[in-house]
This record gives C-alpha cells, sequence and structure tokens, in this order.
C-alpha cells in the first residue's frame, strides 16, 4: 500500500489508475510535504510517493523524517524536471527512487513495484538530464539562496529560513549574480531556471 502526496498525481486521475494495478493500495493522501509525516505515521505505508516540485525542500526534509520514524517505508519522489540539486539530495539522504510524475500509471506502478522490492529506481530521463545540467558555478548555499530568492522571498526572509544575516545574503545574492554574468538577481534566477539549476 502506498501514501500519495503528488495532487498532480491526485488530479490526474493517476491514483484511481493505480489502484486498478491489483497488487497496488493507494491508502491515503496529503496535500503538502510537511502534511505527508502524520499520515505516513498513522497509515504507515509500504511506499510513500512524495512530489518535490512544489515545496521542494519542504519534502525532501519530510522525506528524510519518515526515515527517521519509520524505516521500512520506502520512499519515491516525483518530479516534473530534472533538477541535479534534487538527484543529488535525493541520493545523498538515501532515498529510494525519483521518477518524472507525468510518467504513466503503468511506469509509476512499476517503479513503487521496484522500490518496495528494495532496488533504487532513478528515472533515467530526469538523471541523465540532471546530470547534463552541470557547469552550474554556484555553492551549495548559494544554490540555496537563490532558490529561496526564485520562490519570491525577500532579503530578510532569506536571512531567516537559513539562519544568516540580511547582509550575508545580500552578498551572497551579489557572489551569484557575478559568477553567473546575469544582469540582476532576477536574471539570475532566469538563467538558473532555464539550465535546470533550479
Amino acid at each position: 500500500m502506498i501514501i500519495a502526496e503528488d495532487m498532480d498525481m491526485i488530479r490526474a486521475g493517476l491514483v484511481l489508475l493505480l489502484e486498478r494495478e491489483p497488487d497496488i493500495k493507494v491508502v491515503s493522501s496529503a496535500s503538502t510535504g510537511s502534511n505527508v509525516i502524520p499520515v505516513v505515521l498513522e497509515y504507515s505505508p509500504d511506499v510513500a510517493v512524495i512530489d518535490v516540485d512544489v515545496h521542494e525542500k519542504e519534502s525532501l526534509t519530510a522525506a528524510a523524517e519518515i526515515q527517521g520514524y519509520l524505516p521500512d517505508c520506502r520512499i519515491l519522489l516525483t518530479a516534473r524536471f530534472a533538477r541535479l540539486a534534487t538527484v543529488r539530495q535525493s541520493l545523498a539522504a538515501g532515498l529510494d527512487g525519483l521518477v518524472l510524475k507525468n510518467s504513466p500509471a503503468s511506469q509509476l506502478g512499476d517503479a513503487i513495484r521496484r522500490v518496495h522490492a528494495g532496488h533504487r529506481v532513478f528515472d533515467t530521463d530526469i538523471a541523465l538530464a540532471a546530470w547534463g545540467n552541470t557547469g552550474c558555478p554556484l555553492t551549495e548555499r548559494e544554490m540555496e539562496t537563490l532558490q529561496l530568492a526564485a520562490a519570491g522571498d525577500g532579503i530578510n526572509e532569506i536571512a531567516f529560513k537559513l539562519s544568516l544575516s540580511s547582509g550575508t545574503v545580500r552578498n551572497y545574492l551579489a557572489t551569484i549574480v557575478r559568477k553567473m554574468n546575469a544582469r540582476n538577481r532576477l536574471d539570475a534566477v532566469r538563467l538558473a531556471s532555464t539550465s535546470g539549476w533550479i
């Protein structure tokens, strides 16, 4: 049995298609990464399917927490686009898989089965596309800063979320703009997004 946290899967009817598989049962769903933790603890599923597109950091944190609470629960992430940072973080955290959310239900079902059987499943298309997005000149902390800026956070919000001073955030943003040969912060976000770095 699985818990689906991917609202796009739910809206697209993939959950209904997955439930047609004789060995897969969707026991519940959650709307965000933070909401999935109590649902997983309540149902103790074999596999939790978690979307990383909307709240990537929140979803990855939730996945890591689930591993701590329920080590036997396997974690399969879904994403719409290949992001090198997401692939790296998923691998580093020891998560069980990452697949494209627009995969056909049968392919998603196979990924769930393989993850349940103890295999690590990283969609070939997403992994190759992500590893092809090399050449990012930014450090991990600079990437975190730029991701928050891309989400619309201001300097003070970024400083609070990353436990930094506002001056340090300004310095990071200036360094990011310089390293990327961007015109300004918005241009840096655009360039990073186009390159698949964020």
